[in-house]
């Protein structure tokens, strides 16, 4: 196999011991020694006295000239969100769902070297011809076994081959191969497939999502992205820098992007086109839901540093008649944001914003100690002073901190509802524009703010 060739695919699948798994014909096939590098990847990774020192990203490897690639070490992610690296030289022990080391891990964030290769995120979905001639195939996964001298290694690829049906659910056969059966086949400008890389991917939070893309090489980043379904897109870009949103957004088509915008957060989506040149922006408005381009073009008339450009226009609103039950279930929404589920904004109608009158709000832990038929206008909270959508992102800040709150009623001049400001909005724009890429043990200042 050609090492002039790279892709980026992504990390993260099964645990060795957990309940993903693999191919279901890996069980018999998987010796007491042998290792398949996907389901290696989110292991725990321990010291010798059992204290968890993060898990497993992803496997190094390097070519050689006469045989296989040598294992040099694992990609591992420690607290902090940050990968190191782990030579295998220190690794004691793999087992079941776990790895064991000597306790010794350089905290350097890792960064491939010339002729350094990562299994999962530029080896899976490279596609191989076999040197028998019998076709081409896959590779979905690798298996790296030690040598007698304790030397770890590429032992077999497991392989998928074309579908011979019809059918869009149907898979290709499956089949294993030694390194040296198979030849690489790729075509100039033919890009990597990301599907096996895209599952892995499937169980990680949006955050880890975002910063394992953003590990990436940056033609892998796109081909990955373009594999992910558009709300994992979506979550994932509202977890990055702006750069990095805007650089994602210009490699889609159009069409691809207003779906995504589609699924982002209002506030989110109007941060991300506010980037992008005019003539672009009002293009991709116009491509998307109407509904959903009417509160982004909202948020766009707004300063970014004040409350209505950092707000939420969609919060939880009811009348004064509504009961404690009917708040509860619409809090329970799986696609509703922590920060606003903590509290429903009472108003006069409509009940959509820009609304009626704003009167209250009431905290869910209040609406825990009533019964289920009390109405939200008995026990809400008239006291709160809201925000006027031009409140700087700092008196926001202050008035979260003084009162010990997750979120905050934003209205206009009228005293109408506008949306609601929560705390991690806030601190997105306080906090430093790398803070989500920016090493921890590494000083930096926040935003100045007055």
């Amino acid at each position: 196999m050609s090492r002039t060739a790279t892709g980026p695919l992504d990390p993260p699948v099964p645990s060795l011991g957990g309940t993903r798994t693999g191919p279901a014909h890996y069980a018999g096939r998987v010796s007491t020694q042998r290792v398949f590098a996907a389901r290696l990847a989110g292991c725990a990774v321990f010291d010798p006295v059992g204290d968890r020192l993060g898990k497993v990203r992803d496997v190094v490897i390097v070519y050689r000239s006469t045989a296989a690639p040598r294992v040099i070490g694992l990609v591992v992610e420690i607290p902090g969100r940050r990968q190191v690296f782990l030579s295998i030289g220190r690794v004691t022990s793999i087992r079941a769902g776990q790895v064991i080391s000597t306790g010794l891990i350089n905290v350097r964030r890792f960064s491939p070297r010339a002729g350094e290769v990562r299994v999962l995120a530029e080896l899976l979905g490279r596609r191989v011809s076999l040197v028998d001639g019998s076709g081409s195939a896959v590779i979905e996964d690798v298996a790296i076994e030690p040598n007698r001298l304790g030397e770890w290694a590429i032992s077999q690829l497991f392989l998928r081959r074309p579908k011979t049906s019809a059918s869009p659910f149907a898979k290709g056969p499956t089949t294993f191969a030694a390194w040296n059966e198979v030849a690489e086949q790729r075509s100039p400008g033919e890009s990597q497939s990301a599907e096996q890389l895209v599952a892995s991917y499937s169980e990680l939070h949006a955050a880890d999502l975002a910063n394992t893309l953003l590990d990436l090489p940056q033609q892998r980043m796109i081909e990955v992205a373009e594999e992910l379904s558009d709300d994992r897109l979506a979550d994932a870009l509202e977890e990055m820098p702006e750069d990095e949103q805007v650089h994602i957004l210009d490699r889609l088509g159009d069409e691809r992007a207003a779906d995504i915008l589609d699924q982002m957060e209002p506030d989110d989506a109007a941060d991300l086109l506010a980037q992008l040149p005019p003539s672009r922006l009002e293009q991709l408005l116009e491509l998307m839901e109407p509904e959903e381009a009417e509160d982004v073009r909202m948020l766009l008339r707004y300063g970014p540093d004040t409350a209505g450009g950092l707000m939420t226009p969609e919060p939880i609103i009811l009348s004064a008649d509504a009961t404690v039950a009917e708040a509860l279930a619409l809090i329970r929404r799986h696609e509703l944001h922590p920060a606003l589920a903590a509290a429903v904004f009472v108003t006069l109608p409509p009940f959509e914003t820009p609304t009626g009158r704003l009167l209250g709000m009431v905290h869910f832990q209040r609406m825990l100690r009533y019964p289920p038929h009390e109405r939200l206008g008995a026990i809400m909270d008239d006291s709160l002073e809201p925000v006027r959508v031009t409140a700087s992102a700092a008196e926001v800040a202050r008035m979260l901190a003084s009162y010990d709150l997750v979120s905050l009623p934003v209205i206009d001049a009228a005293h109408r509802l506008v949306g609601a400001i929560s705390i991690d909005d806030v601190l997105d724009y306080l906090l430093p524009d790398d803070w989500r890429t920016h090493d921890s043990d590494e000083p930096t200042a926040p935003k100045e703010v007055r």
